[in-house]
C-alpha cells in the first residue's frame, strides 16, 4: 500500500493513519488463520459412534467419557416411555424392567432411530447390567438399525457381573455383526480409555 505524503501533512495525523493501517492489516491476518485443530487425543473420528442406554445416569457418564476419548459422536438410546424408579425395581417381579427381562422377546420402543447410522463404521453400544445381560431395549436398537458388517463394540456398567454373558447373548442373536471384544466400564481412567483407543486403531 502506497502512502503519498504532503509536505504540509500534520505529523500527528500521519501517525494516526499509520496506526489505522497496522490494525487493519493485523485484523485481516487473524481472519485468514485456519481454525484450530484438536489435539491427537481428542481428534474427531467422524466414522465412530458411541451410543448408549442409561436408566440412572451411570452408563451415560461412562459413554460421555468414552466418546470424548475416542473422538466419537455420542447418541443416547432413549426409551419412548422413560423408566421410573418403580419401573427399575428389580425386587418387584411385576415391575416394568422385571417383566421385560423375563420375556426375552420383549422389545421396548425407542424414541428415535439414528438416521445417519450408515455413515458410521465403528459403533460402541453401552448399557447397564440387567439380569446378567443387556436390557432388551438394546435388542430394539440393534433391530431398528442396519448394523450388518459394521464393527460393533459393547461396553457395560455393572454392580457386580461381568460383560461376557451379554456379549455372548448378542453375538448369538446377531451373528452378521462384526463384534469386537467389549469392556466393563465400572472404573476407568482417561489413560485406560486412550490405551483402548490405541489398541482398536482408532
Amino acid at each position: 500500500i502506497l502512502l503519498t505524503l504532503n509536505p504540509h501533512t500534520d505529523m500527528k495525523a500521519l501517525l494516526c493513519a499509520a496506526a489505522g493501517l497496522f490494525f487493519a492489516l493485523t485484523s485481516c491476518g487473524q481472519n485468514s488463520k485456519p481454525a484450530a485443530t484438536a489435539s491427537p487425543a481428542g481428534a474427531n473420528n467422524s466414522r465412530v459412534l458411541v451410543t448408549y442406554f442409561s436408566a440412572t445416569g451411570t452408563t451415560r457418564q461412562a459413554a460421555t467419557d468414552l466418546a470424548e476419548a475416542m473422538g466419537a459422536s455420542l447418541v443416547e438410546i432413549k426409551p419412548a416411555t422413560p423408566y421410573t424408579d418403580a419401573d427399575l425395581d428389580w425386587r418387584d417381579s411385576s415391575s416394568r424392567s422385571s417383566v421385560e427381562m423375563h420375556d426375552r422377546s420383549s422389545r421396548p420402543a425407542i424414541a428415535d432411530t439414528i438416521a445417519d447410522i450408515a455413515d458410521y463404521d465403528v459403533i460402541f453400544i453401552g448399557y447397564p447390567n440387567w439380569w446378567n445381560t443387556a436390557p432388551t431395549i438394546i435388542n430394539t436398537f440393534i433391530e431398528s438399525h442396519n448394523l450388518e458388517g459394521k464393527t460393533v463394540i459393547p461396553f457395560m456398567t455393572s454392580g457386580g457381573s461381568g460383560i461376557e454373558n451379554s456379549e455372548h447373548d448378542m453375538q448369538t442373536a446377531y451373528p452378521s455383526i462384526n463384534w469386537k471384544k467389549g469392556r466393563l466400564l465400572n472404573s476407568y481412567t482417561r489413560q485406560s480409555l486412550d490405551e483402548w483407543r490405541s489398541q482398536l486403531g482408532l
